[in-house]
This record gives C-alpha cells, structure tokens and sequence, in this order.
C-alpha cells in the first residue's frame, strides 16, 4: 500500500481546495509574483496556519523592516506575537565592516554573510515553517546565474535535512529565471490583472506541484481585511446530485402554456429581447412564484439599483418585498467594477450549498459581462457554472438586452442562446400610433412548448399575456400588418 503524503495546510479560504488539501510537508516551495500582488500576505497566513497548529514560524524579510511586516499583519488584525521575525537590517553593521577590511569583492562577503546570519537564525529558532521574503536580494548579491543556482541548491540540501516547509518569495516574475523554479517541489505564481476602469484583479495559479493531483488553471484572489481568500475555477462534473424533477409555473395562464407547462428544474432559461420589454418584470414573476411555494430565491442585480428593483416590484402589485421579509428571497445588488469573476462564482456556489437557494436570476448578463477581464472567457465560465446549476437541480434565469428597439436584425453582445435551455424572446410592435410588446419561445429543450406569439403587457395589475396573434403578420419585424378583429388585442389600462 502506497503511503499517504502528509500535507500542511496554509490556512488560506480556497487555496487549500486546489492543493487538495495543502502543501506535502518537509520541502521547499516558490512563491512568485510583482510586488503587489499579495506574496506577504499570503505567506503570513502559512505562517500563522502553522501556529495554529502548533508548529513554530519564522519569518525572514531581506527586502522589508520588521515594522513593515508588522504593519501589514495590524491591518489584518493579527497577532504576531508568537512568529520569529528576522530583517537584514541586524547585518548591516557586521557587513560594513567586513567589507572593509578584505581583498574579496564586497557581493561576495554579504552573501556568504547573508546565508551565515540565516542558517544560524534558523538553527537558533528551531522553526516547523520558514518564509524567506525574498530571493531577489539571494539574486542580487550573486555575481552570476550559476552561483545564484548553486547557493539555492546549498539552501535546499540544508533543508531536506530538516523538519522544515519552507515558502521562498520572489519579486522576479519573469518566466526565463528558472533558477528555482526547477528545484522546487512546487510552485505558485500570482499576478494582478489592471483593467481601464474598476478594481485591479488578482489571481493565482499552481504551476507545478509534485505528487499531488492539484487543481490547475487561474484563480481569482482578493485581499479583504482579515486576509488573502482564493476562489477556485470552478468544475461542473464535481457537484452532480440527484434532484427531483417537475416544473415551475409563473402563475401567469397563457405564460405558462407558451412553456409547455413551465420551466423544469435543473435547467436555464435566456430573457431575451430590447431594453424595457419587460424581460426582468417576468423573471421576477417566476421567482416571486418560486417564494411563494417555499423555495430559496436568490436575485443578483448587476444594472439597476435595489430600490429600482423594489419600486418596479411595487408598481406591478408584485409580493417581491413580503418575500425578502420572510427570507424566502434574497435581493443583492452587486457592482461590477468592484467584482472578480471567481467571486461571483463562489458566491452561487455557497448560496446554492450552504443556503439551499434553488432559484437563481442573473439580471443581467449585459452588467456580468462588465465583471470578466475578457469576453473571450465569459463563455466558457458561463457554461461551467450553468452546468453547476443544473446537475444540482437549480432553475437558472437569466436575461440579456438586445442593441436596438424595433426589427429583426436586433443583435446581443454575446450569443448565449446555444446555452440556455429555453430562451423566451419579447419584441415590440406598432399598432394604430401605439407601441406593443410581444413574447414567444424560440427554444426549450425539455418538453413541448407553443411556437406562436402572444401580447404581453404590464401594469399596475400585473402582467398580463393575451392570446395568439393569429390576425397579425411581421409581428418580430416590428411593424406587422393587423387582418383580423380588434377585440383579440389586450386594452390598455
């Protein structure tokens, strides 16, 4: 039977997940990454990880003071009361001196120096976890490549003889300085991603790991007070469970015949039509109809504000605020600017785990959009985490406003419809010096649905849909041609 690796966790939200459960223990690892992207951070929380466990931690910083460090665990509230702190600064004076006093090129006596003080601060504090902040001085002080690789080989060998994980830092993130790289047992990388407008991103990826099956790919990282958390890339197949099927009905007669029945559970469904057609008032009715037959909702708001939501609620006599009260239904307002792409992952991920949401609205898809660093990934995330919802049996809506008003060359700034389960279109139309609106279903792959158009219209009493326009012809080109009795089309209020 083949031993099991024993790993030490690094206490980090996430990060543990990818490293399937940590760190193996007893070896070397290189942090990399632009200054700024939350190296210390990160390593402080190892650190403190271990003492938690009770494994003793030191923390040796070449590049900053101990104040600095210091500063930078207050802003997180932590207490760094039991780690062993070392700085540069303590061999300042012996190097001047011997510099001095020697026919030796100076690099040469500060890095000899510099790895003295260091293994005699390390055999001093008999540490379980060690963090060297950071390789760029190792770099600077050797006068070539191969002696800066033969002193990391020299600090690997004197570790492997010891109880001892450690966490190199380096500021140098370019890809051609494999130095370390290569004798690490594991490697993770981190970087900061500058938008033209909004929050700088960050995330992290494991570039190698030995004997661990780890989660590779991007991860979104964001520093909160309190610390670094990871949000891992997430996998759809990882969370398949058995989920009862059937149907949710709007309440709404002719909108629910349009769908067959209603939308199944397990699957996703695409509003799809111009702005202020109406495609949130419908989503909100279906998940006003989820509340009231007890089931979670949850309601992610990326354009319009919560009071706006509200209002329009309260304008239609919809129940929407009775439900927030009751707990039923969750409203949040988020803002794209300020939101990393694995974050808005997670946050569907625990509501759907840890808070039994079985109703999800993303409205809409045009302010989640804003959120990704790149169109070109917005598909492939989009698909994960539609798949994540149906294999747990949650009823995804989402809507998407289209560029223009009236015609049939309307265009969206994604095609997503290959991706939604069911899509319902609304169109406006002009009769007799009025504007209308009209709904129908392009697509549902579960079960039969009407391939008609109907009139939709929403007032103070609600939404109400009409019968099948048989009498009109070009209803989607906007301008259709009326041959049949006015007494068929919705009276306006």
């Amino acid at each position: 039977m083949t031993p099991k690796i024993k790993l030490c966790a690094t206490g980090i939200y996430g990060l543990d997940e990818i490293l399937k459960g940590g760190l193996p223990v007893n070896r070397l690892y290189l942090l990399r990454g632009n200054p700024g992207v939350g190296k210390t951070t990160l390593a402080m929380q190892f650190l403190l990880e271990g003492d938690r466990n009770g494994e003793k931690g030191l923390y040796v910083t070449l590049s900053e003071t101990k104040q600095e460090i210091e500063d930078i665990a207050l802003s997180h509230q932590w207490d760094l009361g039991n780690l062993a702190i070392f700085e540069l600064s303590a061999l300042e004076q012996d190097l001047q001196e011997s510099s001095q006093n020697t026919i030796f090129h100076p690099s040469e006596i500060e890095l000899n120096k510099t790895t003295e003080m260091l293994l005699k601060t390390i055999e001093g504090s008999n540490p379980r976890r060690v963090v060297l902040d950071s390789l760029s001085e190792f770099r600077l002080l050797s006068d070539s490549s191969l002696r800066y690789r033969r002193q990391m080989l020299a600090l690997k060998q004197y570790f492997a003889g010891r109880d001892i994980t450690v966490l190199f830092l380096d500021d140098h993130a370019g890809g051609s300085d494999l130095q370390v790289q290569s004798i690490a047992h594991g490697v993770i990388s981190m970087e900061t991603i500058t938008s033209e407008y909004g929050a700088e991103r960050r995330r992290l990826k494991v570039d190698k790991l030995r004997g661990v099956n780890f989660l590779g790919g991007y991860h979104d990282t964001v520093i909160f007070p309190g610390g670094l958390t990871v949000y891992p890339r997430l996998v759809a197949k990882d969370h398949v469970v058995t989920f009862e099927k059937g149907l949710l009905t709007s309440g709404i007669k002719h909108l629910d015949a349009l769908l067959g029945g209603g939308l199944d559970w397990g699957t996703s469904c695409l509003f799809l039509g111009p702005a202020g057609a109406g495609k949130s008032s419908l989503a909100t009715q279906f998940a006003v109809s989820a509340a009231a037959q007890k089931h979670k909702v949850l309601v992610l708001l990326f354009e319009e504000s919560r009071n706006t939501a509200l209002a329009r609620a309260r304008g239609l006599g919809s129940p929407l605020e009775r439900f927030i009260e009751e707990g039923t239904l969750e409203l949040r307002q988020l803002d794209p600017g300020e939101l990393a792409p694995g974050q808005f992952v997670s946050m569907v991920t625990d509501a759907v785990e840890k808070h039994g949401v079985r109703v999800l609205l993303i409205d809409s898809l045009n302010g989640y959009m804003q959120a990704m660093p790149g169109i070109q990934y917005l598909n492939i995330q989009l698909h994960e985490l539609l798949a994540f919802c149906s294999h747990r049996g949650i009823l995804t809506m989402l809507t998407v406003a289209q560029q223009g008003i009236l015609g049939a060359s309307m265009a969206t700034p994604v095609d997503l419809t290959y991706l939604a389960d069911s899509v319902l279109l609304l169109r406006y139309f002009e009769q007799e010096g009025q504007i209308k609106k009209a709904i129908s279903v392009l697509k549902k792959r579960i079960g039969y649905h009407e391939s008609t158009i109907r009139q939709i219209q929403t007032d103070s009493r609600g939404i109400e849909v009409g019968e099948v326009l048989h009498e009109f012809q070009g209803v989607l080109t906007g301008i259709p041609v009326f041959t049949g009795d006015r007494s068929s089309i919705l009276k306006q209020s």
